[in-house]
């Protein structure tokens, strides 16, 4: 391929498109859990996290609810992720080995935000949430101080755990101390517990019992859970409301320095190709989640 300024572009607009292809076609599960909120600005703060508002019977004068209560900033994130091309291969038309490159460029690109959602879940007995304790704990505040609630467990992933998270998330209440209605819906689990989470959600029978809870929730097993393989997460995920958040700053995208005057092409004889994009993950209400660190064993 002759050097030209028009080549270089053309060149460009097909790894551009491989690159969106591939971003397109790549399977990720963050949306399956968290709630995608846009971004303007530098960080958002979410003022209304720690109430779900609730109708009441209209007696007297309205009862504006508080959504004012509690601050939880989520700052942007850049991230950023570079190649090079050497100038010969594209003047000896090798340019098409690198098209694989390209397109992988664009599945990592996609998949991060799972990376960093299911890292961040996998911290959550940790990482405090927006009323100040660990986002899975049993010491979250109530009515102003009133109690505490609990959405943490500490026994391996079983039937029996598996039904007492069922009970303990449909048993939470809001701050007029009436259930929340919240119904879980979803079972995340790591790679080390699929087998006994398949069991649960989908046998007929566990030991030679009627499996009451077959077809209670979804699963979904997650790669990136593999660094906490006794953890396991019940969780409500079709309200409007999920339970952690992935903000969006600016989307990913493919950019390119191959012009005769760049630096890296000057000095390096290297085009340069570079996707980059703004974004963070962030915890939601705990309400809708509960984690067991799965590290008490069933009895007997």
């Amino acid at each position: 391929m002759v050097i030209t300024e028009q080549n270089m572009f053309s060149l460009y607009r097909g790894y551009s498109i491989a690159f969106n292809k591939a971003f397109e076609e790549t399977e990720v599960y963050y949306p399956k859990v968290a709630m995608t909120v846009p971004s303007s600005t530098r960080e958002n703060t979410y003022a209304w996290m720690g109430q779900i508002p609730t109708m009441r019977e209209w007696v007297g004068e309205r009862e504006i609810q508080n959504l004012m209560q509690y601050e939880y900033t989520i700052k942007n994130r850049t991230f950023e992720a570079t190649i090079k091309v050497p100038v010969e291969d594209i003047q000896d038309d090798q340019y098409g080995v690198y098209a694989p490159v390209v397109q992988e460029l664009g599945m990592q690109a996609k998949k991060h935000p799972d990376e960093l959602l299911f890292d961040l879940i996998g911290n959550g007995f940790k990482e405090k949430g927006y009323d100040g304790v660990p986002f899975f704990s049993d010491k979250h505040p109530v009515k102003r101080g009133e109690g505490v609630q609990s959405n943490m467990g500490t026994r391996k992933l079983d039937k029996d755990s598996y039904a007492e998270a069922r009970c303990q998330m449909m048993a939470i209440t809001g701050d007029n101390m009436k259930p929340l209605n919240i119904v879980p819906d979803l079972l995340l689990v790591s790679p080390q517990d699929e087998a006994v989470a398949r069991q649960i959600l989908f046998a007929d029978l566990i030991e030679g019992s009627t499996n009451v809870y077959k077809g209670t929730s979804d699963l979904l097993v997650v790669p990136e859970l593999a660094a906490y393989p006794d953890q396991w997460y019940l969780l409500s995920t079709k309200r409007f409301v999920r339970p952690f958040v992935f903000q969006e700053r600016q989307k990913a995208k493919l950019v390119t320095k191959t012009k005769d005057t760049d630096d890296n092409v000057f000095f390096e004889n290297e085009a340069v190709y570079g996707v980059s994009a703004r974004y963070n993950v962030g915890l939601g209400l705990w309400q809708l989640a509960y984690g067991s660190t799965g590290e008490v064993k069933a009895e007997g």
